[in-house]
Parts: structure tokens; sequence; C-alpha cells
């Protein structure tokens, strides 16, 4: 079964999730000083992904074009307006924004060559063991960050399924079409990318910065045109 790596990888980040939430109710100064470690851990997490970049210029140009689109589309605001809509569904307001959680737990889960990696292999090989070790490791983190940012890290899920069960039903076409070496670099800058992003959730987390990071977002849809155009005009 081709989606089974991606399907267990979001089993494990809802077990997280719910666990997480079943330890929420902890004393507020304990909370504080849990959401500094997570945030300082974060944040540390996107500083060692970003040297993954092997041309610091794709990552710089991604992340300023992105960030002009995503601020043009607004992006922030339509996550928190998702956000609320779900909130308003449980008909409680909690201290943790909703689209904090599924944008902070999202982009953690989902960025990464793990993702790229695994869901390669379970479509061209059938073979799930990079995925369902990423699951592992997401559901731990799911437990931290549902316990403090509460049930919108639940909703994180979508998008890992989504992302990964999408690599793994084309992965015949990617790996027909694209060149190996193309989807290194696309693979390794993305993660620089996507680690500057990790990097301003974690100073969001700390309190340092209020960095509206969906806005970043469409940096990924830049790194695949320009990674694709040094391929294609070399």
């Amino acid at each position: 079964m081709v989606l089974l790596g991606s399907l267990i990888n979001a089993l494990f980040i809802l077990l997280g999730g719910v666990i997480g939430r079943l330890f929420r109710n902890i004393p507020e100064k304990m909370k504080e000083t849990v959401m500094s470690i997570i945030g300082l851990s974060v944040a540390v997490l996107g500083i060692q992904m970003s040297f993954a970049s092997k041309n610091f210029v794709v990552m710089i140009i991604s992340l300023v074009i992105g960030a002009i689109l995503g601020e043009w589309l607004d992006l922030d605001k339509r996550f928190n307006r998702f956000g609320n809509w779900v909130e308003s569904l449980f008909g409680t307001k909690s201290n943790s924004s909703i689209a904090e959680g599924f944008i902070s737990a999202s982009l953690i889960f989902v960025i990464g060559s793990m993702a790229i990696i695994g869901a390669l292999d379970s479509g061209l090989r059938n073979d799930h063991n990079v995925l369902i070790t990423k699951g592992i490791i997401d559901g731990f983190i799911s437990i931290i960050l549902a316990s403090t940012l509460g049930i919108g890290v639940l909703l994180s899920a979508i998008p890992v399924i989504l992302y990964q069960g999408t690599i793994a039903i084309a992965s015949g076409f990617i790996s027909s079409y694209i060149p190996q070496a193309a989807l290194d670099l696309f693979i390794q800058e993305m993660t620089a990318t996507g680690g500057v992003m990790i990097l301003a959730i974690g100073l969001n987390i700390v309190g340092l910065t209020k960095i509206r990071v969906a806005n970043l977002l469409p940096s990924f849809v830049v790194v695949g045109i320009i990674v694709a155009s040094i391929f294609i005009f070399q």
C-alpha cells in the first residue's frame, strides 16, 4: 500500500497530539518554561536545517520573493480565519490559537528531507521504514506542541498525509522525469529555506518575534522554479 507510511506518520501525530492535550493542565510557570525550551529547540533545529543549503543566494531569493507573494496574498490572515472557523466549531476559545498550532506543527512535520525521501521510498519500493521512523519522532514532538499550542497541532496530520501521499503516488513520474541531481538540489534548498521558517517559528514561540510565517510559504514554490531554471538553462 503506497500510502501506508504517510498514514502511520499521521496516526503518530494524532496520537501524540491527544496525549499532549491530556497533559495540558500544567502550572502556568511550568508551561512558560516548557514553551521557552520548545521555542529554543525549534530554533536550533531551524538553524541546523538552514545550513543544508549549497547556494545561499537561492535560499535568500526564494524567501524574499516568497515573502512578497505571501504578504500580497495575506496567507497568514487566511490561515487565522481558518483557525477561528475551527474554534467556532468547537464552541470554545482557547488560550492558544488553533491557526498558530496548525501552521507551526505543519511546517515542522512537513519540511525536511525525511518527508520527501520517505515518501519516495514508499512509492518506489513500498518501503515505509523512513516514514514510520519519522512518525515516531513527529509523535513525540506532537505531544510537546499539543500540550502548549492546542488542538491545531492535531490538524497538521492532514497536510502531512496530503504532502507525503502526493509524493508517494507521483514517485514514478518524479523518478522518470526529474534528474536525480535536480531532485537532490531541490531537497537541499527546500530544507534550508524551510529551516529559516522553522527558526522563525522558534523565535515566535519564545516571544522574541512576531513573524508571519504563513506568508513565507510561497518560498517553496519559488525554490522549485529556481532549481528547475538552473537545470533547464545550464
